[in-house]
């Protein structure tokens, strides 16, 4: 096990600063270079416990309850900041592999293109290596070399540009040799050799209050208003900033009979427009599960109006299929179509809200026996 880093207190406070604004704690030790997360989810417990006077104390000082240092001396803290950013400037961020294993023939590199900068002890204690494993790797010639098939997926890998998974190169490895999907994409992960084209989706922070199951099943027809009711939210990026438009369907004549427009996909821009709905019972509303949707707020006052929450399966918005159709149409028939790219605010609002009151007057539905949603309402009326 290696030795820990002394970091200043300037990066612990930078750190709990990261942590309020909402990153990770993987985009924190990105971001300013921490290895071990250990250290920033320490740093995150004393400040939520009121004891931050233990940032200045040394490594491995353990303090009284609730006391802090009796003496710091300024010229050994100036050390310590010395020290911890002579570290993050002279080795190239590329080298560091934040959060991941050190690979020996890099590092070995590194303490050879550091030598009379940095100590052997240093940098070891930085990688949290150990030093009789550094030498033990200094001994072995042969470390680092690539084998066999990491050569052959490593040719793969560029010549097809990173396209390709650790599937698709299983793929051509088979047309010559028999390998495991496993292992190659144990090596690709190894070597950092992924695919580059689709970025994973960041994970979204907190847990959902309540999820429900699919109660609406894909069933979009109803026999009477306000039986059946999907939302959702799109996104607007037409004007000058991005907006927003919350809307609520009622699937017996795909009225849209509330929406709201905002800056914000917060709880309360959902909320609004759950309260333009009128007095209703027996009703089922269907959403996906969006954090807005399954907070706590929007859960309990959807029981508050004795509404029935449905939600979608995760990952198929045709479960949603209908609001995310008009949200489609909404699109194409006036931004897309005119060439409305970067208006003022004013104008995408008012767009928006021309459009609905022309979705629900005028604009004519084959399944509505070419009729507007409206009239067609009145007519069954």
């Amino acid at each position: 096990m290696g030795t820990r880093v002394a970091y200043p207190i300037e990066v612990k406070n930078k750190v709990i600063e990261l942590k309020l604004s909402g990153m990770t704690t993987k985009e924190i030790m990105v971001e300013l270079n921490i290895k071990n997360k250990t250290q920033v989810e320490t740093w995150w417990r004393w400040y939520r416990n009121g004891e931050t006077h233990r940032f200045l104390q040394p490594v491995g000082k353990q303090y009284s309850f609730n006391k802090g240092p009796e003496y710091v001396s300024e010229t050994e803290q100036l050390k310590v900041e010395n020290r911890f950013l002579t570290q993050q400037l002279e080795i190239p961020k590329k080298v560091q592999r934040i959060g991941k294993d050190v690979e020996p023939k890099v590092f070995i590199e590194l303490v050879s293109s550091m030598k009379g900068k940095i100590t052997v002890t240093e940098l070891c204690r930085l990688f949290q290596i150990p030093r009789s494993t550094y030498y033990r790797w200094l001994k072995d010639k042969n470390i680092g070399e690539l084998t066999e098939l990491e050569l052959d997926i490593q040719r793969l890998c560029l010549e097809n540009k990173y396209r390709y998974g650790y599937r698709k190169i299983t793929a051509l490895l088979n047309r010559e040799k028999k390998v495991s999907k496993n292992t190659v994409q144990r090596i690709m992960q190894k070597y950092n050799w992924n695919c580059k084209v689709k970025v994973k989706k960041r994970k979204k922070m907190g847990q959902p209050f309540k999820v429900v199951e699919n109660k609406l099943n894909r069933h979009f027809t109803s026999n009477k208003r306000f039986q059946k009711l999907v939302t959702d939210i799109t996104y607007l990026p037409f004007g000058r900033k991005q907006l927003y438009l919350s809307s609520i369907m009622d699937l017996y004549n795909g009225e849209i009979i509330a929406y709201n427009i905002g800056e914000k996909q917060d709880i309360n821009f959902v909320l609004e427009t759950l309260e333009q709905l009128p007095e209703v019972t027996d009703c089922l509303l269907h959403s996906d599960q969006g954090s807005v949707y399954t907070s706590y707020r929007y859960q309990k006052e959807v029981q508050r109006k004795s509404i029935t929450m449905s939600m979608s399966r995760k990952g198929t918005p045709s479960d949603n299929a209908c609001i995310e159709s008009f949200h489609s149409s909404l699109k194409s028939e006036t931004f897309y179509l005119d060439r409305l790219n970067n208006e003022p605010t004013s104008i995408v609002i008012q767009t928006v809200i021309d459009y609905i009151n022309y979705y629900n007057k005028i604009r004519i539905q084959q399944k509505l026996d070419y009729k507007s949603p409206i009239e067609y309402r009145k007519s069954i009326a």
